[in-house]
């Protein structure tokens, strides 16, 4: 199957990439020098070069304070831009998969959210990306759309100063004695490779529709990084931040756990535990202490 991958080179797309390949497909790696997503002739112009049979729009606008101060550019990207994705898969008669996240609910649920739950976005980001979800299923007739949750991979995070989650507590372990990370946020950590390895046992699939995607579990930030150093054996004192040390610039969920509802009934998911995910990537970095391993 050809496969184009839009978002190709970011920290989720490189992942995308490589087990679509893995898989035997023929991918088309598509990044924002071959087209922009704001852009609707180029988006025509890339697609329709390539004609692939199944697309995955990873691209987006996805830095929370940016959309924030930007709504208009937020939206262009991620709604707007999902809009023409989705209307030029129609007219082909291919399958777009469009990623999605956890933040387009608020929180205030308490317990895992489900696919059938009312979603709620709190900020600019979860609401143009919501809107990107109803663009793709109003107009695509064949879609998936994959909402994620805390991703991180190999390939670095431009939006975030090219550091994960992971890699900042580590580089912050080396040069503080002591750190405080937020223990009142509840997320689950996934992996971009099983996010990935999701996406290709969807492409697959004609049970199209809307699906949650993380990994089993959910922590808080502070349960995270203490799993991160323990799993690597990381010489620091952690420490649970007091409510409000860190106030949020941009307001956020506490509590975004999803759970993989749908692709459990499907018989489609395939994701581990958090911790396995996490130890399965620092194994991968070569950060597993012996007595972790």
């Amino acid at each position: 199957m050809k496969v184009a991958v839009l978002g190709a080179n970011g920290q989720l797309g490189s992942d995308v990439c490589a087990a679509f390949r893995r898989n035997g497909d023929e991918v088309v790696a598509l990044t924002h020098a071959d087209l922009e997503l704001t852009s609707a002739s180029t988006v025509e112009a890339a697609l329709s070069a390539s004609m692939p049979e199944f697309i995955v729009n990873t691209a987006a606008m996805h830095h929370v304070e940016k959309c924030e101060a930007d709504p208009v550019g937020a939206f262009q990207a991620n709604a707007i831009g999902a809009k023409s994705v989705a209307e030029w898969a129609k007219r082909a008669g291919s399958t777009v998969s469009y990623v999605s996240t956890d933040y387009v609910f608020d929180g205030k649920k308490g317990a895992p959210y489900l696919e059938s739950d009312v979603a709620a976005p709190l900020n600019a980001y979860g609401i143009t990306k919501l809107a990107g979800e109803h663009f793709t299923a109003a107009i695509a007739t064949k879609y998936f759309v994959l909402r994620v949750s805390a991703i991180y991979g190999q390939q670095p995070c431009r939006a975030k100063g090219g550091l994960n989650f992971v890699e900042l507590m580590l580089k912050l372990s080396q040069e503080r004695d002591e750190l405080r990370v937020v223990d009142d946020e509840f997320i689950t950590p996934t992996p971009t490779v099983q996010i990935a390895e999701q996406l290709v046992a969807l492409s697959r699939s004609s049970n199209y529709g809307l699906y949650h995607g993380t990994a089993e579990g959910s922590c808080s930030w502070y349960e995270f990084a203490s799993e991160i150093f323990r799993v690597t054996g990381a010489r620091v004192r952690l420490e649970k931040a007091r409510p409000g040390e860190f106030p949020a610039k941009v307001p956020r969920p506490k509590y975004s756990v999803l759970e993989n509802h749908a692709l459990k009934t499907a018989r489609l998911n395939v994701f581990t535990d958090w911790r396995d995910g996490l130890k399965g990537y620092l194994n991968a970095r070569g950060r597993v202490a012996v007595a972790a391993s």
